[in-house]
This record gives structure tokens, C-alpha cells and sequence, in this order.
């Protein structure tokens, strides 16, 4: 790849500036593609970019930037997308920053000095030409640093086309649909891509790249917005009065397997609040899997505590009550004599020191 260092005014950067929203976002003369397809969306809070126009006004070097040339000899901003659109912003927005005297203003607001000591600052830039590949390796390289591309976003880079356009708009974009549905259900961060990645992950199966590539130039993402739709639906009719404990699970896969099972959403909400009583779960998260899939170990059931399980195994003598073989302590495990389906507690009277093989035979484990 050919790199080359520039230096390159403000003012030359924010000519013909123009955000389009999801048709793109364009400076240099409409020459610099700030936001091409593999660049997330803008996260800059008001802290950071603040920061960016102050050492501007300073006049302290901002870190390097870097453009990729394209074969029409215009840009494609690979790194700096967050530095070029907070100064852009500031520039041609009545945005107001808090300078160092402890006062804010906006570009308009400054002196005709101040104004022009910002517009004549020069920016050091890279400009690197080489093939898609290279661009693209190079720009996960220089993405190692600060911060650092998620593996959606990177995904977004080598797979763009239509489909993933489409896509962003329904996953990605500020207060998106699937925000707008699945806030109380999912963690993370749309605008960092990570309801667009679990999306996929539960309709892909975990093989995201074979989705991504498979429907890459698709005219539209309505499957993947119906499937989501469906998943977040199922949710509210099987399990209608929402707890906060419920954010977070892996809902798409227990839609996956059980979308079809005969589910009575009253008699859930029973055994979900007697399991929330219940002193022997100590992960009420983990009560929705248990209620469909019936695996206890999503419940994180009590575990006798080492001082129940020292005085068992001296009063057993070492003993296993099953094998009657001598073990070492630390060659046993304790055991549910009544089993908690069953209504056992974790209490002494209910405890039993088993060897490792044959409390793992009795538990299925």
C-alpha cells in the first residue's frame, strides 16, 4: 500500500460538509467519504467531542487520520470518522463547547480571530492507496488502537452491500425499531452494532459470516426484521408481566427450539414467582431456560458450604454411602439426599458425602 502524509486545513475538510443520514455523510468538496460502509456510526458523546474542538483552539496536534484513495481519485475516511464529524458538527452547527475560561460557545459565537485560527488548522493525514483488501486490513490494523471496532463492525466492513444498508436501519441506526422493541430484552449497544450481531446470531445459528454472506446483496433485511419481531412477540405472550431479570437471555435460541412447544403463560407466571421464593435458586435469571427447557443447572441451585461438608464426611468416616469405599475429602462431593425437584433443602439433615464418580452417576452430571 502507498502511504503518503499530508497536512490538510479544517477549513478544506468541512467545505461542502453534509450528513445524509443513512445516503452517507460527505466533506473535503464533496471529495472525502466520512462515513463509508465498513465505519460505525458516530458514538462521540458532548465530553468527547469538547475535547476534540478544545485541542483545536489550542492549537495541540490531534492524532493522524488517515484517507484511502479511491480509483475515481476521491477518499474514503478509514480512521478519524469521530475527530472529522465533531469538528464538522461544531463548524456548521450551532454547537456549544465548554472552552477552558468556563464558558461555552458556539462556532458563530467565536471572534472572527478565533474562528479563523480553528479553519486554518491543519490536520495530519494519510492518504493510502492500495487494493480493497489492503485498505481494509490496514484499516482493522490502525483500528487496534482506541476505540477498537467490535467483530459486527468489522463484519460490516467485509460484507456491505444493499442487504446490510437495509439492515443498519432497522438494527443500528439512533432510537431504531429494534430498540424501539427489544431494549427490555437485549444488552449492548445498537449504535455499536451489537443488536444487529445477536440478531443474526440467533437466526444464523451462530454461523453469522454464512448469513451475512449468503444474503450480502439482498435488496432488503425483512427477514431478519420479521424473525426479530417474532422472537420479541413470542417473548411478551409466553412470559407477558416482564422482570428486569429477564434482559440479557439468549432469547433468540430458546425461540429457536421452543417456539412450537405448548406453552401456558399462566401457569408460568406461577412457577416463576414460587421459584423467585424459592431460597434454594440463587439465579433468578436463570428460572426462564429451567421453565422450557427443564436443565436445573440454569437455576444455580445452593451448595452445602464447607463446614456442613467437613462434619458429613467425618461423621460418615470417609465412607461413600453408595460405593462404601474410603475416600479423601477432597476425592468426594456433596450430595442432595432428597434431590431439590423433589423437595429437598440444602440444609445438613439433607447431605450425604459422595465419591466424584458416583454423585456425577446419580446426578446425570
Amino acid at each position: 500500500m502507498k502511504i503518503e502524509l499530508k497536512n490538510i486545513k479544517v477549513c478544506d475538510v468541512v467545505d461542502g460538509y453534509k450528513d445524509n443520514g443513512e445516503s452517507g455523510v460527505v466533506g473535503y468538496g464533496g471529495k472525502l467519504n466520512i462515513r463509508p460502509a465498513y465505519q460505525r456510526e458516530f458514538i462521540y458523546g458532548n465530553k468527547e467531542r469538547d475535547a476534540v474542538i478544545r485541542t483545536i483552539r489550542q492549537g495541540f496536534p490531534l492524532n493522524t487520520m488517515y484517507w484511502a484513495k479511491t480509483n475515481e481519485g476521491e477518499f474514503e475516511l478509514m480512521d478519524g470518522q469521530q475527530r472529522t464529524i465533531s469538528i464538522c458538527q461544531y463548524i456548521t452547527d450551532i454547537i456549544p463547547v465548554k472552552f477552558n475560561e468556563g464558558y461555552e460557545l458556539a462556532f458563530d459565537n467565536l471572534t472572527i480571530d478565533q474562528k479563523q485560527q480553528i479553519l486554518d488548522y491543519e490536520l495530519s493525514v494519510y492518504e493510502c492507496e492500495g487494493t480493497d483488501s489492503e485498505k481494509l486490513d490496514w484499516f482493522k490494523t490502525i483500528n487496534i488502537a482506541g476505540m477498537k471496532l467490535t467483530n459486527q463492525e468489522l463484519r460490516n466492513a467485509i460484507y456491505t452491500g444493499p442487504w446490510l444498508a437495509k439492515a443498519k436501519l432497522w438494527f443500528s441506526k439512533t432510537n431504531c425499531a429494534a430498540y424501539k422493541i427489544g431494549e427490555k430484552y437485549l444488552n449492548g449497544s445498537y449504535i455499536r452494532q451489537e443488536y444487529l450481531e445477536k440478531a443474526l446470531d440467533w437466526i444464523s445459528d451462530e454461523k453469522i459470516e454464512d448469513y451475512m454472506s449468503k444474503h450480502q446483496q439482498d435488496a432488503d433485511a425483512q427477514e431478519l426484521w420479521q424473525y426479530f419481531q417474532e422472537v420479541v412477540s413470542w417473548i411478551e405472550r409466553v412470559f407477558p408481566n416482564y422482570r428486569k431479570f429477564m434482559k440479557g437471555l439468549e432469547w433468540g435460541r430458546l425461540y429457536n427450539e421452543h417456539k412450537n412447544d405448548k406453552l401456558n403463560a399462566a401457569n408460568l407466571e406461577k412457577r416463576i414467582a414460587e421459584l423467585i421464593d424459592d431460597d434454594e435458586v440463587d439465579s433468578k435469571k436463570g428460572i426462564y431456560e429451567y421453565l422450557l427447557t427443564g436443565n436445573e443447572k440454569t437455576l444455580n441451585l445452593r451448595t452445602f458450604d464447607e463446614k456442613t461438608k467437613i462434619k458429613q464426611y467425618e461423621k460418615q468416616k470417609g465412607i461413600c454411602l453408595m460405593c462404601k469405599k474410603h475416600f479423601k475429602i477432597e476425592e468426594m462431593e456433596a450430595d442432595h439426599i432428597v434431590p431439590w425437584h423433589e423437595g429437598g433443602r440444602t440444609t445438613a439433615e439433607n447431605c450425604q458425602m459422595l465419591c466424584k464418580q458416583d454423585n456425577r452417576t446419580k446426578s446425570g452430571k
